[in-house]
């Protein structure tokens, strides 16, 4: 089993920004044949999907509500897997979890990192 750590989450004032960072704990794993999948969760509300990259670079998307403020990418290795988030606003508060996929059949998870949107 593989499990992914999610990190780089914190406090932020409104129109900042931070950057996520995702990674295996597992030495040696590669994203290069999964499809890497951002999801948040807002307190009392569902997870939601905000971004979506691979199995290649050219399959990027966003959910409606990020579209033009996140950007998803991976490194050149494919090992760590980021999402760069500006122009953060206070709806965009939620844990944040990395979530990697191949086939349905191989689902791997990270256990979430904060981020807060407040003056």
């Amino acid at each position: 089993q593989v499990q992914l750590v999610e990190s780089g989450g914190g406090l932020v004032q409104p129109g900042g920004s931070l950057r996520l960072s995702c990674a295996a704990a597992t030495s040696g794993f590669t994203f290069s044949v999964y499809v890497v999948r951002w999801y948040r969760q807002a307190p009392g509300k569902e997870r939601e999907w905000v971004a979506r990259i691979g199995p290649t670079d050219t399959y990027i998307d966003y959910a409606d509500a990020v579209r033009g403020r996140f950007t998803i990418s991976e490194d050149n290795a494919k090992t760590t897997v980021y999402l760069q988030m500006d122009n953060l606003k206070p709806e965009d508060t939620a844990v944040y979890y990395c979530n990697a996929n191949l086939a349905s059949q191989y689902d791997y998870w990270g256990q979430g990192t904060q981020v807060t949107v407040s003056s």
